[in-house]
């Protein structure tokens, strides 16, 4: 399965070195922000935001007009210029339920499973 990612996304493998968890709006500019994404629920993932926590909204769809099936991941690259390393996660399912997921350090962070 082919993922567009709008944040810049590569698809590169990942490292667990970087950024300090004491405040939410640590930066740092040489760390790898590539996260794998592991959708083990049993529903379907529509739509994947994540959006750095010192902007006021939701970016683009990460998936774009792909979804994640049940047991599916994709790797994300989160380096959005900001240098941000805590990230906002939004998930919205088939039925059009959500979650959200806040403060996730995406420098740190190598796998983020959705259960």
């Amino acid at each position: 399965m082919y993922l567009r990612t709008t944040l810049a996304a590569a698809l590169v493998g990942m490292t667990l070195a970087g950024c300090d968890t004491t405040t939410t709006t640590t930066t740092y500019a040489a760390v790898d922000r590539h996260v794998r994404i592991v959708n083990h629920t049993n529903r379907t993932i529509y739509r994947f935001y994540g959006s750095n926590v010192g902007t006021n909204s939701w970016e683009e769809d990460i998936l774009g007009q792909d979804v994640l099936l049940p047991g599916q991941s994709v790797n994300i690259n989160f380096n959005d210029g900001s240098r941000y390393c805590n990230f906002d996660f939004k998930i919205v399912f088939a039925d059009g339920s959500s979650a959200v997921e806040s403060n996730i350090n995406v420098c740190r962070v190598g796998t983020y499973t959705l259960s």
